[in-house]
């Protein structure tokens, strides 16, 4: 009987073609608009050019410096500031008017960089010519130096040589923020118009009193419609999980790039797909009890809010660290430890602790949940509209 009920339950979930949109087509295009958008991110800038106002009076030696700076096109402009201003250029940049006669007397010679740091072209520029400009003081000091009979390595009071020790492509963290999300809004946007129809619109359209006078006793229909509800979610996070991965294998450059599991890819790819089945369970779980307290769907989804504000939550708590620095708390909080254990996942890290603690803190949480949502459905208060 439970089969039966649960059957006929996921066939009314994916027969409706508006509930069919919202459960299935808008996550995957959700999902697909967030790679493509972490996909440009990424590559930003690298084959961008540039626009740099000068002043129309501009000295060879001036000219130079800033000349050997690639993808940056001088613009000599009467007011560079203006220029700037009227969006001409991404910077400008005004030398003092003696300049060059001090550099050449061995003074510290101004320069005007002009620009708008909350732009990302202009801060790239700035930070182009900025460093140009840093050049060319090492160049000349150490003439100086030279010119003093002054041994410029006496100059240098520390040499600090950086040792990385994650050798990983940079590009993996953000895909360690970029799954776990699409992970968790497809589940929570998935899963939830399915959830709202189970119980609000029931009552809401006065079936669920002819539901109840059926010889099948509650426990059976609560277990088959939360089976329906957390498979719907299962279903819909394998789904956009595999359009990523197709996108980000043949329509993506260095989110591919960033990918390397090694000899854990069985392992990795078998603890991950584990861990979304039982995270998508504890989601339906909560998308169920919301639904069982609504009187109608609208109210239902009201209720359901919360939950997919709290989905994102995470990423900004564990966004700042590394593998690790992940503490027991991270895989014990819910809706925290799916960020952190695939984290760890797609870092090609496998600690079956970590993993055991995640599922079951979320296999508690589920039990906990179910044990409320039974309560409740035992009673007519909240099962009758």
């Amino acid at each position: 009987m439970l089969f039966k009920i649960y059957k006929k339950e996921m066939i009314d979930s994916f027969r409706d073609k508006r509930t069919l949109l919202l459960t299935v087509l808008l996550p995957i295009l959700m999902m697909s608009a967030l790679t493509f958008f972490y996909e440009s991110l990424i590559s930003d800038g690298e084959d961008e050019t540039y626009t740099l106002a000068v002043e129309e009076d501009i000295s060879a030696e001036q000219e130079t410096i800033l000349g050997t700076l690639d993808k940056v096109e001088l613009l000599r402009a009467e007011n560079p500031e203006q220029a700037f201003i009227d969006g001409e250029v991404q910077a400008a940049i005004v030398f003092a008017d003696n300049f060059d006669a001090e550099v050449q007397a061995g003074e510290a010679g101004n320069v005007e960089l002009i620009g708008d740091t909350f732009s990302q072209k202009s801060s790239n520029l700035i930070y182009l010519v900025s460093g140009e400009l840093a050049e060319y003081e090492q160049i000349v000091v150490a003439e100086r130096l030279q010119q003093a009979n002054i041994d410029p390595s006496i100059t240098q009071a520390v040499a600090v040589e950086q040792r990385e020790t994650n050798t990983e492509d940079s590009n993996i963290q953000v895909l360690a923020l970029l799954i776990p999300l699409i992970l968790s809004i497809a589940i929570g946007v998935g899963a939830a118009p399915s959830a709202a129809d189970i119980f609000a619109g029931e009552k809401e359209k006065k079936t669920m009193e002819a539901l109840l006078m059926t010889p099948v006793n509650r426990s059976t229909l609560l277990m088959a419609k939360y089976l329906t509800i957390s498979s719907v979610g299962v279903i819909i996070g394998i789904i956009t999980l595999a359009v990523v991965a197709i996108e980000i294998a043949f329509f993506t450059e260095h989110l591919k790039a960033a990918i390397s599991f090694g000899d854990n890819m069985v392992a990795i790819i078998g603890m991950g797909a584990l861990v979304t089945l039982v995270y998508s369970f504890f989601v339906g779980a909560l998308l169920m009890i919301t639904s069982i307290v609504g009187k109608t769907v609208k109210e239902a989804q009201s209720y359901s809010t919360p939950i997919m504000m709290v989905l994102i939550f995470p990423m900004m708590m564990i966004s700042g660290l590394g593998v690790n620095e992940f503490t027991m708390n991270h895989f014990i909080l819910p809706f925290v430890n799916i960020f952190a254990i695939l984290t760890e996942l797609l870092f090609g890290v496998v600690n079956y602790g970590h993993i055991f603690m995640t599922i079951g803190s979320n296999l508690v949480c589920i039990i906990i949940i179910f044990i409320i949502s039974r309560i409740l459905f035992s009673k007519d208060k909240w099962v009758m509209n």
